[in-house]
């Protein structure tokens, strides 16, 4: 049972089925893929702290690992906007020589989520959730940008807004009015250049002009500075129990975001639709966790940072039509030359450029259709969105999620609650004597904790009847909350003198009901029935052989 379970998750000739049809294009789109990913693997680098470097070793072998290994054909993994804004205050607590333990230790427990089966988890996260997660991340690398925007080192230890406030007010002029302008010239290139053709590299044409003019003007600016001509051999970095147990509660935190983002842009991706109207194919969940886990723990061992899937490459892999994982295995390839052959070309690049190309990434995170269409969807939506961007800035990354689903759920189970309830309806048939002393309830929706109370105020609120039957078979959810509120109502009512009769439990309901004691609480357990009409005729019976009683015992 092991070895099969085991092979879901290695790769196969499936995943390069369509390679035969597609490999040109399949390469194409990893050169775009590269083309885009190269700036902004550099831009998260520096803006997590790790380094330059850091972030484009990451890019190559946790791109390479990812795209091998992975549960998509077509995510392209590497340094992505979330995890930088998550790694950046472990490297101020824990500095930057943590971190490739930290991509190892969080490697593996990612792995073993995957390796566990639990990939499918990330579809609980509502959409509001995840959009609000969304936004406060695109906030926060927009203002991580402010220091390099204005030539200033970063405070650090402080709140992302307050940083970047003490960032740009103690900014020296005329360098932040050079940086500050080489921020403009890059954000207007990106935003013009694909209106005059889509298929335009604007960041990497916005990075080569302003470089070439910083050189060609000599402009003492900072720049990303040395980088490695080449990759150094994988080894463990330093390792101490007393650093594991440091880095315990970063891991998990890193973990967490590093499973929930790679699941969201791989669901994303399958969702695309590439240039010839096809979609990129499903998803394996748990061998996405699991192929992702991988390559963190092979970038700490070349002394990158965790990765995970980018929902900003997928977007360019699959509309350049990639199909299969060749695209990505491109891509990681291309920024390996890149590492080889421009490593010193790429050292001169200005810091400000970098922050010019994230602060435009970060407005485009989310856009005005989404967030103005989750604001109109309703209030329970449009809390959810507000106060998950507000903790995702405030805060931290892994509360925002935790405290939205939280609130989802506490706005879910109150619509379950008033979609919830009892209603009197009319007996069936033909109205028959003393059918007033008989009350037919209908339970609906859920009989849980979150709305037990209130369907027991509505039935034991009953008056002047002799038989209440109970109809079950419309109560989609019982648990043991419910079926004690029911055992409750039961009791309550018998203790009236009235008699209690259940119609249709259904069957998943039928262990729980008899468990709780919900038919133990009846007076005869022949007060069960599966339908209404012989449920009915029992009632009017009772009530008739109550009249009889009570005449008798009225005669002389």
């Amino acid at each position: 049972m092991a070895r099969p379970a085991l092979r879901a998750f290695l790769p196969g000739a499936d995943d390069y089925a369509l390679l035969p049809t597609s490999w040109r294009v399949d390469i194409l789109a990893g050169v775009t893929v590269g083309i885009v990913a190269l700036p902004l693997a550099l831009a998260f680098g520096v803006t997590s702290g790790v380094g330059a470097a850091a972030g484009l070793v990451t890019a190559v072998i946790a791109g390479l690992v990812a795209a091998v290994m992975g549960g998509s054909p077509v995510q392209v993994s590497g340094p992505t906007g979330a995890m930088v804004v998550i790694l950046a205050p472990i490297v101020a607590a824990h500095g930057v020589g943590s971190i490739a333990l930290l991509s190892i230790m969080a490697g593996v427990i990612v792995l073993a989520i995957g390796l566990a089966g639990v990939g499918r988890a990330v579809a609980f996260i509502p959409w509001p959730v995840v959009e609000g997660f969304t936004l406060g991340i695109g906030t926060i690398i927009f203002l991580q940008q402010v220091p390099l925007a204005t030539g200033t080192q970063a405070p650090s230890g402080l709140n992302t807004v307050v940083a970047a406030w003490i960032s740009a007010g103690g900014a020296q002029w005329p360098t932040a009015g050079i940086t500050v302008a080489i921020v403009a010239v890059v954000a207007t290139l990106m935003v013009t250049a694909p209106r005059l053709h889509p298929g335009l590299p604007a960041s990497l044409i916005a990075i080569v002009l302003v470089t070439v003019v910083a050189e060609w003007l000599h402009l003492g600016i900072p720049r990303i500075g040395a980088l490695p001509s080449a990759l150094g051999a994988p080894a463990l970095p330093p390792v101490s129990l007393p650093l594991m147990a440091e880095l315990a509660g970063p891991a998990v935190a890193v973990a967490a975001l590093a499973a929930i983002e790679s699941l969201l842009s791989a669901r994303v991706a399958a969702g695309l639709v590439d240039p010839h109207g096809s979609t990129t194919g499903q998803y394996h969940p748990d061998r996405e966790l699991a192929g992702q886990g991988l390559a963190s723990i092979a970038a700490g061992l070349f002394g990158g940072m965790p990765a995970t899937g980018a929902i900003a490459r997928i977007a360019v892999n699959v509309r350049s039509g990639a199909r299969t994982r060749l695209a990505a295995i491109v891509h990681a390839l291309l920024l390996l030359v890149i590492v080889y052959a421009g490593s010193q070309l790429v050292g001169r690049i200005p810091l400000a450029a970098l922050a010019g190309i994230l602060m435009v990434t970060a407005t485009r995170m989310v856009s005005r259709h989404t967030a103005a269409s989750i604001l109109r969807s309703g209030r329970s939506e449009a809390t959810l969105f507000v106060v998950t961007a507000i903790i995702t800035v405030a805060f931290d990354l892994i509360e925002a999620i935790q405290i939205g689903v939280l609130v989802a759920a506490f706005f879910t189970l109150r619509s379950v609650a008033k979609a919830s309830g009892a209603a009197r309806e009319a007996l069936p048939g033909d109205v028959h004597p003393d059918d007033e002393r008989i009350a037919l309830f209908r339970l609906d929706g859920a009989m849980f904790f979150g709305a037990a109370e209130k369907i027991l105020t509505d039935v034991q609120a009953v008056t002047g009847v002799e038989v209440v039957i109970l109809r079950l078979s419309r109560l989609r959810m019982l648990d043991a909350t419910g079926a004690r509120a029911l055992v409750e109502i039961i009791g309550a009512l018998e203790r009236r003198k009235i008699t209690v009769l259940v119609k249709g439990i259904r069957s998943e309901h039928a262990k729980m009901a008899e468990t709780v004691g919900v038919i133990g609480a009846l007076r005869h357990y022949r007060h069960v029935f599966e339908e209404l009409e012989p449920a009915v005729a029992h009632a009017r019976k009772h009530v008739a052989e109550n009249r009889a009683a009570d005449a008798s015992q009225q005669l002389p």
